[in-house]
């Protein structure tokens, strides 16, 4: 019985001195490896599969990748918005471990701009998407 005990104690050290190491391989996944060369493309220049799919989602936020030969387009919307004037920006789009991450934001239009954008049309609603386009990887895109 005080042998079960020993081996139990020393098999329990062993386990925790483990887990510092593991938790670093998990840590070095996420790490970012390089950043990733991207072009923003314009809906001319997007798949007819892929404006489909845009304009069906338009309405409200949305988050999707679409393959096409080499190619992997990264896109994402902000939903209808009450007037036109946004902006979105990319604020990284890198590589890690494990996966892809991309980081956008919606920049909407000054207050005053706003007011003008309502006055100049009856039915001012836009709906800000953007589209990445980059080279093909084998990883899960993660939204930032």
């Amino acid at each position: 019985m005080k042998k079960k005990g020993i081996l139990l104690v020393i098999a329990v050290i062993m386990l925790l001195s483990c887990l510092p190491g593991c938790g670093g391989k998990a840590k070095d996944m996420n790490e970012k490896i390089k950043d990733i060369e991207f072009t923003v493309l314009g809906e001319d220049n997007l798949p007819e599969e892929l404006k489909q799919i845009i304009e069906e989602k338009k309405e409200k936020e949305f988050k999707i990748t679409y393959q096409d030969n080499d190619y992997i387009y990264i896109c994402i919307g902000y939903g209808k918005q009450e007037t036109g004037g946004y902006s979105i920006t990319v604020n990284g789009l890198y590589m890690t471990g494990n996966a892809v991450y991309v980081d956008t934001n919606l920049i909407g239009p000054e207050a005053e701009s706003r007011e003008l954008y309502k006055a100049q049309e009856k039915e001012s609603a836009s709906y800000p998407y953007i589209v990445l386009k980059t080279e093909y990887f084998d990883k899960s895109v993660v939204f930032d």
